[in-house]
């Protein structure tokens, strides 16, 4: 390749700045990355401008996006720092020493589920790195992982955008939580007392909560819906002492299965579970800081159905 050409005696620093920059399409997300200063790696942008006799990131609408020949050059780049690091072996990357910002994208479900273990296990063994939540519509969160603004993306997406990696992360149900005073012993409802009930719908912008109506216009039946919240952190407290019935995702209602006021139970009638995922850009599968944080995020939602 062409590009490959011109990677030959070149600072090596040089390439790996550029390839951070190529990631992150920011000067001082990238500067942050490298534990640099923001004019360091500015002043490294202009020396490979000049050695590649092209801009490389080209700023527009605020946002700075890769040039033709930047485009041209990532796999010669990515194949030469790949070599580079076999070479040197993998002890480029120490989470305990690690000191990075990442930015996650999810909502108020997945960082009720996932933050509190993903925190406790980060402050352990990388306390260096930190977290930065963002919450936005399904579409928007695909849109952030694709501009390079963030890291990493958790939710329910049925669809992704070519460019996008993927890994399922556990498979969600529903179910179902009603005031335990209100069930007259019962442990349950059965489909005509829960349909008798009045409901809270939470519409959440990542969750399928749509799901829970299209399963009962299958059976030809429909609810009332009495209060609609756009994000269920509230919900669970507004059923106590109340006729009302939430149906949301299973885990969001962990903590709730042992509170004495309260009974969980599955729905009396069939919802499709869905998997919840970690979606991330294909340029940074192979970044080893991100690589481990994944696997983190992995091995925290492994660990939540033993809970």
């Amino acid at each position: 390749m062409h590009g490959m050409n011109n990677l030959r005696g070149v600072d090596l620093n040089l390439l790996v700045i550029l390839d951070a920059l190529l990631a992150e399409r920011h000067v001082s997300r990238t500067a942050s990355r490298l534990n640099m200063s923001q004019p360091a790696v500015s002043h490294a942008l202009a020396r490979l401008r000049h050695l590649f006799d092209d801009p490389l990131l080209i700023r527009r609408d605020g946002r700075l996006v890769p040039s033709a020949k930047a485009i041209e050059i990532v796999p010669a780049l990515t194949a030469a720092l790949r070599q580079v690091r076999e070479l040197l072996g993998p002890g480029g990357f120490d989470p305990a020493k690690e000191q990075r910002t990442f930015r996650l994208a999810m909502s108020d479900y997945g960082s009720a589920v996932i933050l509190p273990d993903l925190l406790q296990m980060l402050r352990r063994e990388a306390p260096g790195i930190d977290l930065v939540i963002t919450q936005s519509s399904r579409d928007s969160m695909l849109r952030l992982v694709l501009d390079g603004d963030c890291d990493l993306a958790l939710g329910v997406f049925p669809e992704l955008p070519e460019r996008l990696e993927t890994e399922q992360l556990f498979i969600e149900k529903f179910a179902c939580l009603a005031d335990r005073g209100s069930l007259n012993g019962r442990d349950r409802l059965d489909i005509d007392t829960y349909l008798a009930r009045p409901h809270v719908l939470v519409a959440m912008k990542d969750e399928p909560s749509a799901e829970i109506d299209v399963a009962l216009h299958a059976i030809g039946r429909t609810r009332r819906l009495a209060a609609t919240l756009p994000h269920w952190g509230n919900a669970p407290r507004l059923i106590q002492g109340t006729d009302l019935v939430l149906t949301v995702a299973r885990k969001a209602l962990a903590l709730h299965e042992r509170d004495p006021a309260l009974v969980v139970f599955e729905p009396p009638f069939s919802i499709p579970p869905f998997p919840f995922v970690q979606v991330w850009h294909e340029r940074r599968t192979r970044d080893s800081a991100h690589l481990w944080l994944r696997k983190a995020i992995a091995n925290v939602s492994a660990h939540l159905h033993l809970k």
